[in-house]
């Protein structure tokens, strides 16, 4: 975790999870996943050079947070922990530039090509498919954690813009900092903010960091 400030430690890479049986080691889950809502537990971790966990809504991400010791970040702790330091609008500077981060989207949307794919209709692909386990897997989509090395800022937290959108903890639903597709409909870098679906919503781009307060980190 990278210390933000004095009293805060943020994970520097989104997360990934292992799963927790009852009588066994700990094993990885697939990112490509939606993790069970019942009778599998699962702890956040954060390592460099790994898939992160898309599929995961809000209520998950925060189980595996506080199953690792951690919790959610606050709104104000993830703005500021994007922001890093010099409190620029994206973690490397005000200006966007393009493929810093993995925000520079592809021609075409891997949910219309996951639904060309399955065979399912790209009407209904929106509603019932936004899950398929394939839209991940498609290039020019999801990226491991770090592997733009500069989408990163003084506190070297790594790819808090783009890649996925990082749910906060807010029990009416909020995530922030865009995904591979976006990084500016909804907000510019470290503003972006989705407020549309509620916190046990989850979909491909759906992600997540923890936080812990920096005196249970020592």
């Amino acid at each position: 975790m990278a210390l933000v400030g004095d009293r805060l430690c943020v994970d520097r890479w989104e997360a990934s999870l292992l799963e927790v049986p009852p009588d066994g080691p700990e094993r990885p889950w697939s990112p490509h996943l939606v993790p069970p809502a019942h009778g599998v537990n699962l702890r956040a971790v954060s390592k460099p050079d790994v898939l992160p966990q898309g599929h995961i809504s809000g209520e998950q991400a925060l189980a595996a947070c506080v199953n690792a010791g951690k919790r959610l970040c606050t709104e104000s702790e993830w703005v500021r922990a994007c922001r890093g330091p010099n409190d620029t609008q994206y973690p490397y500077g005000n200006q966007r530039i393009a493929g810093v981060c993995n925000d520079s989207g592809r021609a075409v949307h891997p949910v219309a090509e996951a639904a060309r794919r399955s065979g399912l209709s790209p009407k209904r692909m929106w509603y019932e498919g936004m899950d398929d386990p394939i839209i991940n897997q498609l290039a020019d989509t999801l990226r491991k954690t770090g592997e733009r090395s500069r989408c990163t800022n003084g506190y070297c937290l790594y790819d808090m813009v783009g890649n996925l959108h990082e749910w906060i903890d807010d029990p009416a639903g909020t995530f922030r900092g865009g995904y591979f597709m976006d990084t500016q409909i909804n907000g510019e870098g470290c503003s972006y903010a989705t407020h549309a679906h509620p916190f046990s919503y989850h979909d491909y781009s759906t992600g997540f960091r923890c936080c812990r307060d920096a005196d249970r980190a020592r």
